[in-house]
């Protein structure tokens, strides 16, 4: 009896294994998700700035909810550092004019951005946060703006494809391993004070991060 028993067990835990698998996002899910993220935070970004632009595909349900969680955070980052996330372009000293610039700009700061490094204690730092993720959000929003303001509408659509391309290769397991995207909720919903202060830190950190990666891509190009 204690034979069977253990088995049914084992045969319900396998049942609840599979079907939490099966729920897990797909990589492709992600990588589709991330895309309509950045298009709402660059036409939230479009409109704040006074630049009328066709309303996006919105995600709905869980996606909408994360998109107005990244919106919000994205309006947390940039209030604390008002000037670090305009006028991006200039700050890469790119043209804008041209595809493949912009692509390799966008994604050359991005890496830099979730580069791992160590600590004065020698550890290493973990290379992906939400931080890092609304950072380049804020990014993406910011040259989105700078674009389209100089007549290259056309470039939004790079941006976003490059936010895809990027989530791809670099940050599809560290989401899987959250469970998707609707984790960053757990950054406002949490009612504990000190995790309001540990985002704040995570966004100040960000910043940071957004500035070295400007410098080294200049360096880079000279």
């Amino acid at each position: 009896m204690k034979g069977m028993e253990m088995l049914r067990r084992s045969s319900v835990f396998a049942a609840e294994v599979m079907e939490v698998f099966d729920r897990s996002p797909t990589d492709k899910v992600l990588v589709s998700q991330s895309k309509v993220l950045c298009r709402d935070y660059i036409h939230s970004r479009l409109h704040r700035a006074g630049i009328g632009w066709s309303k996006p595909e919105h995600g709905s349900g869980t996606l909408a909810e994360v998109s107005s969680v990244l919106l919000w955070l994205g309006d947390e980052l940039e209030y604390l550092r008002p000037n670090v996330y305009r006028n991006v372009a200039r700050q890469l000293n790119i043209t804008i004019a041209s595809e493949s610039i912009v692509s390799d700009a966008f994604l050359a700061v991005a890496a830099e951005i979730f580069s791992t490094e160590e600590n004065r204690t020698g550890l290493q730092r973990e290379g992906v946060t939400w931080g890092k993720i609304v950072s380049l959000y804020a990014v993406a929003g910011a040259l989105a703006v700078d674009c389209v303001r100089h007549g290259y509408p056309a470039m939004v659509h790079t941006i976003v494809d490059c936010m895809g391309e990027f989530v791809r290769k670099s940050l599809v397991s560290w989401l899987k391993r959250r469970g998707g995207w609707a984790d960053i909720t757990k950054c406002v919903v949490n009612t504990d004070p000190s995790f309001r202060s540990h985002w704040l830190v995570a966004a100040a950190c960000a910043c940071g991060h957004y500035l070295k990666a400007v410098v080294f891509y200049l360096l880079r190009e000279k």
